[in-house]
């Protein structure tokens, strides 16, 4: 039954990127080994906190993804679960992470429920259903955990911290860009505004270049000031190499095949550049 009707709100796939970014801020100025019970009370409350900002995302776009094709299936809009017990579990998870998070560290709690408090009061119940620059305060949101993680590290925000943010922050619109191209009509049919439907497909590809060189720079200027070898460095070039190769040909050459393979790659790419930094 939990896995039916719980599980699915959460967004597994994305609440595990999320998290394995926040452990990679962490890891990139501490050694796991000698903080395993660190690291865990990093993955736990973290896991807590995004899963709960997710639900309670869910709990107020339930109306929304019953207009929309690709989640009208949900839990929430398919009545498997009601929508008093999705919010009680939404608050369950995030107070119970947060409440961690600051026995953790208080620094490092005051930026977790930043990252909270951008997604869902700024982003979900203020901005989406108003402007389509709702974007920038969720990317906002998304960079909120490898900046938890790394100030928890050094005991403070540094400038590394501040670069691996900046790469998030700017790896977003790459990621939401993308997919709002690809399921532009569910969003017109639920009313939300997007690059697409606002400024036009030929703008929003242009941004989606110019933000993964944004991201790609910032990526580049983390890795350096944490002293990665040269053969990382490399890597990380081949990497970023092949997300602006694909940002450039998407605006080039549109298509719904390339827009696709850019949406999947931009996920693999931030996957792979935050197990780097952690590694």
């Amino acid at each position: 039954m939990f896995r039916q009707k719980y599980w699915p709100l959460i967004k597994s796939l994305q609440t595990g990127l999320l998290l394995i970014t926040g452990i990679s801020g962490y890891t990139s100025s501490r050694c796991p080994i000698f903080n395993l019970g660190t690291l865990f009370g990093v993955a736990g409350s973290l896991f807590l906190t995004i899963s709960g900002s997710t639900v309670l995302n869910m709990w107020y776009d339930r109306d929304i993804d019953a207009r929309m094709d690709r989640t009208c299936l949900r839990p929430l809009p398919a009545r498997k679960i009601s929508p008093a017990q999705a919010l009680g579990f939404g608050l369950a998870l995030s107070i119970l992470g947060l409440t961690w998070a600051l026995m953790i560290d208080r620094l490092y709690g005051i930026i977790v429920f930043a990252g909270l408090f951008f997604d869902v009061v700024v982003y979900t119940f203020w901005l989406k259903r108003r402007t389509c620059w709702s974007i920038v305060w969720g990317g906002i949101s998304g960079a909120m955990p490898v900046m938890a993680g790394r100030a928890l590290g050094v005991g403070q925000i540094d400038w590394v911290g501040i670069a691996l943010a900046a790469a998030i922050l700017f790896w977003i619109p790459t990621h939401i860009l993308t997919f709002s191209m690809r399921y532009h009509k569910d969003y017109q049919a639920a009313g939300i505004p997007t690059f697409p439907s606002t400024y036009g497909f030929r703008f929003t590809r242009a941004t989606i270049a110019i933000s993964s060189v944004l991201a790609a720079i910032a990526m580049g200027a983390a890795a350096y000031g944490l002293g990665t070898s040269w053969g990382y460095l490399r890597l990380m070039a081949v990497l970023s190499a092949g997300l602006l190769f694909l940002a450039i040909s998407s605006m080039v050459k549109p298509s719904e095949q390339t827009n696709f393979g850019l949406f999947k790659y931009a996920s693999f790419y931030m996957l792979s550049a935050m197990v780097l930094v952690m590694f």
